[in-house]
């Protein structure tokens, strides 16, 4: 990977004259990661900066975050852009509102370890459960590390045999494990797919996407994307399938800045 900043005159080269599909993850890409998942509040500053992205006719803006949809509209507080949650399960913006449709049986699963797991994971102060309808998400940041592979244990217990049996799937992230449906569709679906619908749309217009990231999840995006987009991971340089990198949520805040000064100085694109 390449420091995005060092690298800057080509990076702008490739941004010049496109129609920019700019693709968000939310938690530690907009905003840091904190020990609460509900303290995660967009600054006003990011905000003002993806309104004004969201309203430059040459790009389109996507936030595509595992949080559950309701939650990210709640923490963004804006209009006119597209909004993917629970990695993809859930989708709504201008012209696009996509729930994915689960069966009861597949609720019903949820609900049961949701059951054992609270049970399980009582004696460890700092795990807790979140249901986001359509999946099932297992925190543990705040769990001492000493505690932590003991409320993974929990996790696995509760899974186990739902996973064994083919009726869920589970993704890792950021100190948390996640319940999920059968489904092959995550974050490098999603972008693929809102891609393809966008270029449909602008059938004569050069759509070029970009996508900025911190997590495990967002490597599947990063991969999608990797032989004609721009990928950014945000954190310290590792094994990543990104292009380019900056090191944190301020430096992501500053790279918007400079798309939007690009877009300003676009005078048109084609549409």
């Amino acid at each position: 990977m390449q420091y995005a900043f060092k690298n800057w005159e080509t990076l702008e080269d490739k941004l010049k004259g496109k129609y920019i599909f700019l693709f968000l993850d939310y938690d530690g890409t907009l905003t840091p990661i904190v020990e609460k998942p509900e303290l995660a509040v967009l600054s006003g500053e990011t905000r003002e900066i993806l309104k004004k992205l969201s309203e430059k006719p040459c790009c389109k803006v996507a936030i595509i975050s595992g949080r559950s949809l309701q939650d990210v509209k709640s923490k963004l507080g804006l209009r006119d852009l597209i909004i993917s949650g629970n990695h993809g399960l859930e989708i709504e913006g201008p012209k696009i509102q996509y729930i994915t449709p689960i069966s009861g049986a597949y609720r019903k699963i949820l609900d049961d370890i949701k059951i054992f797991l609270g049970k399980k994971i009582i004696p460890y102060k700092g795990a807790s459960i979140e249901d986001k309808g359509l999946a099932l998400t297992l925190h543990f940041r705040q769990v001492p590390e000493k505690l932590v592979p003991m409320v993974k244990a929990a996790f696995h217990e509760a899974a186990i045999y739902y996973l064994v049996e083919n009726k869920i799937k589970i993704k890792t992230g950021k100190k948390v494990l996640e319940v999920r449906p059968i489904l092959q569709w995550d974050k490098g679906d999603v972008v693929l797919w809102l891609l393809a619908r966008q270029k449909f749309a602008k059938s004569d217009a050069e759509v070029l996407p970009v996508y900025i990231g911190d997590d495990n999840t967002d490597e599947d995006a990063f991969k999608a994307l990797q032989d004609f987009g721009v990928t950014i991971f945000v954190g310290k340089p590792g094994a990543s399938n990104a292009q380019y990198y900056v090191g944190s949520t301020d430096e992501v805040r500053e790279l918007l800045e400079r798309i939007l000064k690009i877009q300003e100085k676009t005078d048109s694109c084609k549409s």
